[in-house]
């Protein structure tokens, strides 16, 4: 009996050179199996997807399909690809960074119920409903969804659709573990329809859930023979080498000081702070005392409010200036203007991942965090650009400063503005879910510049992850924020 092949591509080489892999691609994918495509950051993953997706022609090679037993023969209707450029999801020409805590410019964003529309199967959208608890987001505004809230909304909208072959990039990062338990729970039950082929693009090349028959490596632009999950994870146990980073944290530690630093024992304080939209209530009654020196672990589940309250303060969100807020031992509104408190502070988000459309040369995104911008708009002097090759040759993309930020992977993405969140050597470093997206090898690094950075004089950070492995050994307090019901 001849095996169905869902996806066959025999010496496959898309005709437009830019996107082009360095070796013709032969590939099988057999009805059945469920695989994970698994790479380092710029592997060239995204391009393999681009070619199984059909999203460019072909020069030489052959692509075909057999999507038996759908009843439609269309890639449209039986490829779903959701595609998490980062934790918060893709962005349009019409977002910008703030706007998801300016009230005023969220009124014609549709609301969850809208989007997710009408369902063919209302036993799978009770099903989908439940499992997600979709049912207290339903009236939100999609603006205003927490980065796991808005992986669990467009998750559930896609599977609505009862998809033939559904491919994932990174689906579990951004979500809080009990979530992240949910959606293993449930991807392990779709793996047992026969109708439905899972396809995971994964960065974590040692983490491969059990659902998944066979890995798919990617390395070089280059992609290596399916095999099977355990023969995978064998090979890469045997291969995986942990480079010594002593040289790196010394350079780390042997930075001048140049910035004459704020004498305030207090970096952060909040006193009473609540935050309110519409009739949902945030934040409630928050204080919080962050003193200088302290490495803050900042956790809770999706939705609990941490990136809401990052915002306030880094001055993000309009609301901080109706709080009883100080930074830096000065009372929020006193005369201060949010760039001199944004110099002391260097941040990264999902949401700014999100909001940096700008195609520039990955040097001037980094250099961007020189002065707070999203985009370069003031020229940086010669030593300024020294500093910035500095840091990216810290992240390990050197390599990479004169490349387009948009035709980087999104994990290079991610280390460009890491480097940009470090490149003043602030003060108070706030990294909100900083590993995402990375390899195996760039999260030890990572997690290495981290730590040494905060082992400097007077250094204050806090943190947002939900992977408790993630954090460096300098944390020394722990903030847990709850949902309000």
């Amino acid at each position: 009996m001849i095996q169905q092949q869902t996806i066959h591509i025999a010496g496959g080489v898309v005709r437009n050179p830019l996107v082009r892999l360095a070796a013709p691609v032969i590939l099988d994918f057999q009805a059945g199996e469920h695989i994970a495509l698994v790479g380092p950051n710029g592997a060239g993953k995204s391009l393999l997807v681009d070619m199984l997706t059909g999203k460019y022609p072909l020069r030489e090679g052959e692509l075909t399909y057999d999507f038996a037993p759908s009843a439609t023969t269309t890639l449209y209707d039986n490829i779903k690809y959701i595609a998490f450029r980062d934790t918060y999801g893709s962005a349009d020409a019409n977002y910008y960074y703030q706007q998801r805590w300016n009230a005023h410019d969220q009124e014609d964003t549709p609301a969850v119920r809208e989007m997710l529309g009408e369902a063919a199967d209302g036993a799978l959208k009770r099903r989908l409903f439940e499992l997600f608890d979709i049912e207290p987001m339903l009236d939100k505004k999609i603006i205003l969804l927490s980065s796991g809230e808005l992986r669990k909304f467009q998750l559930v909208k896609t599977l609505l659709t009862s998809p033939r072959i559904l491919i994932m990039d990174n689906p579990f990062i951004g979500l809080d573990a009990p979530t992240r338990e949910l959606l293993f729970r449930l991807l392990e039950e779709l793996t047992r329809m026969d109708a439905l082929q899972l396809v995971l693009v994964l960065s974590m090349l040692d983490d491969i859930p059990s659902f998944i028959t066979h890995v798919v490596p990617v390395d070089k632009r280059t992609v290596g023979r399916k095999m099977e999950r355990e023969v995978y994870l064998e090979a890469f146990r045997r291969a995986d080498v942990t480079s010594c980073m002593d040289e790196l944290r010394q350079r780390i530690l042997d930075l001048p000081y140049e910035h004459a630093n704020y004498v305030s024992e207090e970096v952060v304080k909040l006193r009473k702070v609540s935050i309110r939209y519409g009739e949902r209530t945030i934040l409630k009654e928050l204080d919080w005392t962050v003193k200088r020196g302290e490495k803050w672990a900042l956790s809770g589940e999706n939705g609990s409010g941490k990136s809401t309250l990052l915002s306030l303060v880094c001055a993000d969100n309009p609301q901080s200036y109706a709080c009883d807020i100080s930074l830096f031992g000065r009372k929020r509104g006193s005369g201060e203007s949010i760039w001199e408190i944004k110099k002391h502070i260097g941040y990264v988000s999902p949401e700014m991942h999100r909001a940096y459309l700008k195609n520039l040369p990955a040097i001037e995104i980094v250099a961007s965090g020189l002065h707070d911008s999203i985009g370069l708009y003031k020229r940086p002097h010669l030593e300024q650009l020294a500093v910035c090759e500095w840091w990216m040759d810290i992240f390990g993309i050197a390599a990479l400063k004169d490349k387009p930020f948009l035709q980087l992977s999104s994990g290079e993405q991610r280390l460009a503005l890491l480097a940009r969140a470090f490149v003043k050597d602030p003060e108070l470093l706030i990294l909100d879910e900083p590993l995402h997206g990375l390899d195996t090898y760039n999260r030890r690094r990572v997690k290495q510049i981290i730590e040494a950075f905060c082992q400097r004089k007077d250094k204050t950070m806090v943190m947002v992850t939900h992977y408790e492995e993630e954090l460096p050994d300098v944390i020394t307090n722990r903030i847990y924020l709850k949902r309000n019901k």
